[in-house]
């Protein structure tokens, strides 16, 4: 059955309710997206539930309207619209207009007036009107032919005649009454002093309109209020003439213009694409055509051979090994088996190998017994140096980004994805040098990918024995500490549960509420520490937290990922998730491992060499971001401080509080540590006290203290954030970008972030070039010299190696020479070695 209502949305009300409802939401560059998303969510809501076949969506022009010439201080205390939001409405308004629905609009009035009008010539046709709106005073325009839908609750809100009178006692005609009465903060409406909703209602109930109660106003019972009205009669006229809707715009009303159109889903896609609507993209008709799969050749014995001839470069792509599609510059062919001179192909490192997470094939086709050499061109690594910020590299995503087509694997398509990576292969390879990347590109990130599958083959041995242990211990502790836990509280109650813990520590035991979240007063972290300070049973909840995360997230997990072919572990290095260049790593975690407790540190002795023969070798830069910080700055007194080899903490203790490094205490020199790395993180002096738990004024002190005596710090500091303002990105050393298109918002609070972004990133994101530039050319030192030692691990700034007892020597040697060496700053870079037999008991070699 046709739905032949008409719709009528109060656009601008939801755009504003979307923009503080939804936080955070904006485009890799930048584009605040909370408004459209939210606003999206009611319309396509609407659209999918009614299938309505009229609609419009209503504007406000400006706040220049009748009702502000009657009364200037109307909406006087609204704040103009956020920019944020701003810029959020003409993108709206394109998505309203392509998705063939109707803006009204007029100049002097509200986009209220505008449904009252629409509703009213609607019902003189007799056309069923549903408006959508959960602004209060709209439920005046209710009667037999019109309904208000507030979506807001749970499945929404429908009011009609009745659901009205049931909510507030009254007809809907008498809506204007009430809200005069009780005033409306939003739009800066008085009330009458003492009248809230529930009064106002009771009395429009009792005299039966606003008209009759001023008239009889002698006859209400409660003094106060009875005197309130009296002395705000002339306010109670004016509410009323605010609060009433004018339904008599001169705008035209024509419901064949009212009809939804057909969607130009086109240019949906062109705006979905730029907001970066992945979902959205994937609901659209045009992305759910099926693409005709580009023929794919299944290679017999006798044609591989003549399709590998004099191959310079092979195109490949899949998921796994029976999934692989190649092509070599004319065909797309899969085989059954990979033959010798497939194998030889593929291990040949002058054929260039050209795909998407080349990385994952080369893992693949390990656990095969198939080498691959070569990796030359990763799609995905090419994307993610052009745009460090987006948050998936997905192929489908970088089709959509820089070829406009909707892609997904779902159909397991290989050959076509290899299509799209020939044509998105000359693009990004423009964009890398139009971003002066190249070098990036080629020497550190291609090779370094090559360095991470090996080291992901090759695993990490793990001693079970070890982990079982732990996991009793932690058991029994456990077991104490609930025990304590009820005692302390008074009752057994679930510990796991938030809602069940606020009325222990907030209602029972009365500890001051800290914080409020969407749920009530928190309990997280932060929260209970602060408690700790004065009760026990918060101190035994996070330590029970604690132990809780560590066995589930390591100890009892840690046994299961062990693969029953190798014995081994292998967790995957990713390459493409930081903003700054830093490596991430999953399944597990391992740059996770606590080493914070000693308890959890524990776990890293599960962390084992390969055999009774072998020993770990870690290898860490000793202060490596503050020796970036110094090279970057060219701050003569923090360069002097590392090449004379200072102990630079101590140093900068002395000169911030003014006395002899001889003379600085532990704790002085904690406080300069502090600072040390909170000047790296571009902290604030707020963030400095929190830190310090000192008050502001002398976090202050101490950052001041620190630029009078490190003054090129500051200038390198306020430069950083110059050229991120003027560019909208910053630098590595070796030219890694970031976009940090947040560094001119008008909020102060994200335009601070963006500046601590601006800061740090140069540093953390030169450390983190730093040691992939080590790990590539390690990896290339073992291979020349055919040493058996393999990479295992890389946390951060340090290296850990699995190395036979007989290389132990030379690899300690080669690996410290070239860490220190590889790149050469204005300070000595210093690397620190140890050895042992697990990661955790680990013994400096002299």
């Amino acid at each position: 059955m046709v739905n032949k209502r008409l719709y009528l949305i109060d656009a601008t009300a939801f755009c504003y309710r979307a923009f503080y409802a939804l936080r955070g939401l904006s485009t890799s560059y930048g584009q605040p997206t909370n408004a459209v998303y939210g606003f999206l969510n009611i319309l396509n809501k609407i659209i999918k539930t009614d299938s309505p076949v009229y609609m419009a969506a209503a504007f406000d022009v400006s706040r220049d309207t009748f009702r502000s010439k009657k009364f200037a201080e109307y909406k006087l205390q609204r704040p103009p619209m956020p920019d944020d939001l701003k810029s959020q409405i003409p993108i709206i308004k394109d998505i309203i207009a392509s998705y063939g629905i109707k803006i009204i609009e007029k100049e002097g009035f509200e986009a209220d007036d505008i449904i009252a009008t629409f509703s009213k010539k609607a019902k003189e046709s007799s056309i069923p009107v549903i408006i959508i709106s959960s602004d209060k005073d709209i439920l005046q325009l209710v009667d037999d032919n019109t309904e208000v839908f507030s979506p807001h609750k749970d499945s929404g809100v429908t009011y009609n005649k009745e659901t009205v009178i049931e909510k507030y006692g009254v007809t809907a005609d008498k809506i204007i009454d009430i809200i005069s009465l009780m005033g409306d903060s939003s739009d800066n409406i008085p009330g009458v002093p003492g009248v809230g909703e529930k009064t106002a209602s009771g009395l429009i109930k009792e005299f039966g309109s606003l008209k009759d109660l001023i008239l009889n106003v002698e006859k209400v019972k409660k003094d106060k209020i009875r005197q309130s009205i009296k002395d705000n009669i002339d306010t109670l006229k004016l509410n009323t003439e605010l609060i009433r809707l004018d339904n008599d715009v001169d705008i035209e009303f024509d419901l064949q213009d009212l009809k939804i159109k057909e969607p130009d889903n086109k240019k949906l896609f062109e705006i979905f694409k730029k907001l970066e609507f992945r979902k959205l993209l994937e609901s659209l008709p045009a992305a759910t055509e099926e693409m005709a799969p580009a023929a794919v050749i299944q290679v017999n014995d006798e044609t591989l051979k003549s399709s590998l001839k004099n191959i310079k470069e092979l195109y490949l792509y899949g998921d796994s090994y029976q999934d692989l599609v190649f092509f070599n510059g004319k065909e797309c062919f899969r085989i059954g088996s990979i033959d010798k001179e497939m194998k030889a192909a593929l291990a040949d490192p002058e054929v260039k190998k050209i795909g998407h997470d080349l990385k994952k094939v080369k893992v693949f086709l390990a656990s095969e017994d198939v080498i691959l050499d070569g990796l030359y061109f990763d799609t995905m690594i090419a994307a993610y140096l052009v745009n460090p910020s987006k948050g998936s590299y997905k192929l489908g995503d970088i089709v959509l980004d820089y070829l406009g087509e909707m892609f997904s694997l779902e159909s397991k398509d290989y050959s076509k994805a290899i299509e799209f990576i020939v044509k998105l292969r000359p693009i990004l390879e423009k964009l890398l040098q139009d971003r002066q990347l190249v070098s990036l590109f080629r020497d550190i990130e291609m090779p370094l990918s090559e360095v991470l599958a090996k080291m992901e083959i090759k695993g990490i041995k793990i001693d079970t024995v070890i982990l079982k242990k732990l996991g009793g211990e932690i058991e029994k502790r456990l077991i104490q500490l609930i025990t304590q836990i009820y005692d302390l509280s008074g009752t057994q109650f679930n510990i796991n549960s938030p809602k069940q813990l606020r009325q222990i520590l907030f209602e029972k035991l009365k500890l001051p509420v800290i914080r409020k979240n969407k749920t009530g007063p928190s309990t997280d972290e932060e929260v209970l520490r602060k408690l700790s300070d004065m009760h026990e049973l918060p101190k035994d909840l996070l330590e029970y937290r604690q132990l809780t995360k560590l066995k589930n997230t390591y100890v009892d997990a840690l046994p299961l990922l062990i693969d029953s072919k190798s014995g081994r572990i292998h967790t995957s290095f990713n390459q493409t998730v930081t903003e700054t260049g830093r490596l991430s790593s999953s399944n597990p975690n391992l740059q996770n491992l606590p080493i914070k407790t000693d308890i959890g540190s524990r776990i890293r002795q599960a962390v084992v060499a390969s055999d009774k023969n072998s020993y770990l070798l870690a290898c860490d830069y000793s202060q490596i971001e503050l020796r970036i910080l110094a090279h970057i700055s060219g701050d003569e007194v923090l360069i002097s401080a590392f090449k004379d080899d200072q102990d630079v903490h101590k140093a900068t203790a002395g000169l911030i509080f003014g006395v002899d490094e001889k003379v600085v205490t532990d704790q002085m020199r904690e406080v300069a540590k502090r600072v040390n790395f909170g000047i790296v993180y571009g902290l604030t002096s707020y963030g400095l006290s929190k830190d310090l738990k000192v008050p502001v004024d002398q976090a202050q002190t101490f950052i001041e203290a620190y630029f009078i005596r490190y003054p090129k710090v500051k200038v390198y500091i306020d430069t950083e954030i110059e050229k991120a303002q003027k560019n909208g990105f910053i630098t590595t050393i070796l030219g890694r970008r970031r976009y940090i298109p947040e560094i001119n918002n008008k909020n102060l609070g994200i335009r601070q972030f963006a500046q601590r972004q601006a800061v740090n990133t140069p540093i953390q994101g030169s450390a983190s070039d730093l040691i992939k530039l080590a790990m590539v050319d390690i990896n290339k030192q073992l291979k020349e010299r055919g040493l058996k030692s393999s990479m295992l691990i890389q946390v951060h700034d340090e290296l850990v190696f699995d190395v036979p007892q007989d290389e132990l020597g030379v690899l300690s040697g080669l690996v410290k020479e070239r860490m220190e060496n590889v790149l050469k700053l204005s300070v000595p870079i210093k690397v620190t070695t140890k050895i042992g037999n697990n990661w955790l008991e680990l013994k400096d070699i002299e």
